[in-house]
C-alpha cells in the first residue's frame, strides 16, 4: 500500500464543479501534484492540459490525467462525479443516477485501501456521503461531505449585507440537509460575540422576525437563482472545496458546517447531514454540539427525516 503523499490532491468527475475545483487547488499552493479522473480521459487530459499551461504563471505543480491508481496515495480525493439534473426529471431521479454512479466508483476505492481523506462534493451531497461512507470501506470520519459550507458562507453573505459588517465577523451555521430542508442555527448566531439582534438594532434594523425569513429564504434558493442565470453553480463550491482542504492540509482543526454520518446527535443515527465538525489532517475530529433550541432540534430531525426517506429509496 502507497504511502500517503501529503501534498497531492485527486480529483474525480472533470465536469464544471470539478474543473472549477482543480482550478481553485491550483492556485491555494496547497498541494505539488495534482491528478484528475473522469470516465472521459480526454476532458481530463484537457482540463490538465488547460491548467497546466498556466503553471509559468503560478506556483510549480504537476498536473495530469490519470486513473483509479493515481489516486492510491493521494491526500485528499475529492468527488465531484455525478450526473445534471435534467428538465422534467425528479429529484429522487437525480439521486438514483448518482448513487448509481458511486456504486461504480467507490469500489474502485476500497480495493486500493486509500488512507486520504475523501471529499464528497456531487450532489445530492447528503445521500453521496452517506453511500460513500457505506462503500468505501473507509473509516467514518475520513469520508467527509462539502455539506452546507458554501450555504454557512451564503448566509454570512447575505448578513453582512444587511449589518453592513465584515462577513468574517459573523458566527453562524446553516445545517441539515443541504437542500431545501436546511435551516440557520439563529439562536446561536452572534457577531463577534454580540447577540445577533442586539447587533441589528445596533444598526437600525428592528423587524427581526421578517429579515431572518428572508434572509434564510434567500440563501435557500441562492442555488436556485443563479442556475437560472447562468445554468450551473461552480465557483463558489470550489472556494468551498478550497477552504475544507486548507483545513485537512494544514491540521487547522477548523470548524466547518461539513456533511458526516451522524451518531447520537439530538437522538440522529444512521443518515449524512451537516453539522459543525473539527476538521483536521485525520478528517472528522468531533461534531461540536452546537446549542439549538427546540424549534431548531425540530428542523434538525425533520431533515434528518427527508434525508433518511431517501436513503430508504436507493440504497
Amino acid at each position: 500500500m502507497a504511502e500517503v503523499n501529503l501534498r497531492k490532491v485527486a480529483i474525480v468527475g472533470c465536469g464544471f464543479v470539478g474543473s472549477a475545483s482543480a482550478f481553485a487547488l491550483m492556485q491555494s499552493g496547497l498541494f505539488s501534484e495534482m491528478v484528475l479522473i473522469d470516465v472521459d480521459h480526454e476532458r481530463a487530459e484537457g482540463e490538465a492540459l488547460d491548467i497546466g499551461h498556466g503553471m509559468p504563471l503560478a506556483k510549480p505543480m504537476q498536473i495530469y490525467a490519470g486513473d483509479y491508481d493515481d489516486a492510491q496515495d493521494a491526500a485528499i480525493i475529492v468527488v465531484t462525479a455525478g450526473a445534471n439534473q435534467k428538465p422534467g426529471e425528479t429529484r429522487l431521479d437525480l439521486v438514483k443516477k448518482n448513487v448509481a454512479i458511486f456504486k461504480s466508483i467507490m469500489p474502485e476505492f476500497a480495493k486500493r485501501d486509500c488512507k486520504g481523506i475523501m471529499l464528497v462534493v456531487a450532489n445530492p451531497v447528503d445521500i453521496l456521503t452517506y453511500a460513500a461512507t457505506k462503500l468505501s470501506g473507509m473509516p467514518t470520519k475520513r469520508v467527509i461531505g462539502s455539506g452546507t459550507v458554501l450555504d454557512t458562507a451564503r448566509l454570512k453573505y447575505q448578513l453582512s449585507e444587511h449589518l453592513c459588517v465584515d462577513s468574517r465577523s459573523i458566527h453562524t451555521f446553516i445545517i441539515g440537509e443541504h437542500g431545501d430542508s436546511e435551516f440557520a442555527t439563529w439562536s446561536s448566531t452572534n457577531v463577534s460575540g454580540v447577540p445577533l439582534h442586539d447587533f441589528c438594532e445596533m444598526r437600525g434594523h428592528h423587524d427581526h422576525e421578517d429579515a431572518m425569513l428572508r434572509i434564510e429564504a434567500e440563501v435557500r434558493n441562492s442555488a436556485y437563482e443563479i442556475i437560472k442565470r447562468k445554468h450551473a453553480t461552480y465557483y463558489g463550491i470550489a472556494m468551498a472545496v478550497k477552504r475544507i482542504c486548507e483545513a485537512i492540509i494544514r491540521d487547522e482543526k477548523s470548524v466547518l458546517a461539513v456533511s458526516s454520518l451522524m451518531a447520537d446527535v439530538y437522538g440522529i443515527e444512521d443518515v449524512a447531514l451537516s453539522m459543525p465538525a473539527i476538521v483536521g489532517k485525520d478528517g472528522i475530529e468531533d461534531l461540536i454540539p452546537v446549542r439549538l433550541n427546540a424549534e431548531e432540534q425540530r428542523k434538525l430531525r425533520e431533515s434528518a427525516c427527508v434525508l433518511k426517506g431517501v436513503i430508504n429509496d436507493v440504497l
